[in-house]
């Protein structure tokens, strides 16, 4: 969700890799290693992301959502759903993306580092704001 080009992807990946492979010897064990991985790798794309680049610019500025979306085709319904995602803000993408990891209320309130029933509030008004956004 922080890049939209596959060659911008493969970069993301391997800054966090390089960042997970740089921070190992801090892991402390305090929470679990797939939070802390999830937590260096969410703090690496979304500084990436407000890094400025002359190669590629924030597609959330420049889309605009059609009015209506097709039930009947899915690449069109992704691709606006995409579309809808990249205009939130930082921390509700990367709240989104540990949603669709299927990650647990409660981890994902661990490595965002908020409560859980604040995790459950959180999504239910990016469910209602992205409805609206696709005119559903």
């Amino acid at each position: 969700m922080y890049r939209d080009t596959k060659e911008d992807r493969e970069d993301l990946f391997q800054e966090i890799t390089y960042q997970l492979w740089k921070s190992f010897d801090r892991f402390e064990a305090r929470s679990k290693f797939s939070t802390w991985m999830y937590r260096i790798g969410l703090n690496t794309a979304m500084a990436a992301f407000r890094k400025p680049s002359l190669e590629h610019s924030r597609l959330d500025e420049h889309l605009e959502l059609p009015d209506t979306v097709s039930p009947d085709n899915e690449q069109e319904n992704n691709e606006i759903l995409f579309s809808v995602i990249r205009q939130l803000n930082e921390a509700d993408r990367a709240l989104l993306s540990l949603y669709f990891e299927e990650l647990s209320y409660a981890e994902i309130g661990e490595i965002l580092g908020i409560s859980e029933s604040n995790v459950g509030a959180r999504l239910t008004r990016m469910k209602e704001k992205i409805r609206k956004l696709v005119n559903v």
